[in-house]
């Protein structure tokens, strides 16, 4: 069985900076592209970054320049650096991987999820 636990979300003030980590474990044969999404209150769930197994990334407008995603293939990782964070980042995060249990079988996963509240 294949699990994403993330980690890492808190409570801090505008401007500053939170690490969210997301690791996989279980029956894994390759992890594939893995996301952030998020979802504030009342609004529906956003992609936040993105990244390929190759490392490639992209991200929502409303992130960039701010967050930084990346991944570690031998530890079965993501990693989500936010930094200059605001009020308007508020929201539940969840880590998303798309992985193969084996070489003809892939599947969707998710975390938990990781709450992250910006306020002074």
């Amino acid at each position: 069985q294949v699990q994403l636990v993330e980690s890492g979300g808190g409570l801090v003030q505008p401007g500053e900076s939170l690490r969210l980590s997301c690791v996989a474990s279980g029956d894994i044969y390759k992890i594939n592209t893995m996301r952030w999404y998020r979802q504030a209150p009342g609004k529906a769930r956003e992609l936040v970054a993105d990244i390929s197994r190759s490392g490639a990334s992209k991200y929502a407008d409303s992130v960039k320049g701010r967050f930084t995603v990346s991944r570690d293939n031998a530890k079965k990782t993501t990693d989500l650096q936010m930094n200059n964070l605001k009020p308007e980042d508020t929201a539940d995060y969840y880590c998303f991987a798309e992985i193969q249990t084996g070489p003809n079988h892939e599947f969707e996963y998710w975390g938990q999820g990781a709450q992250v509240t910006v306020s002074l």
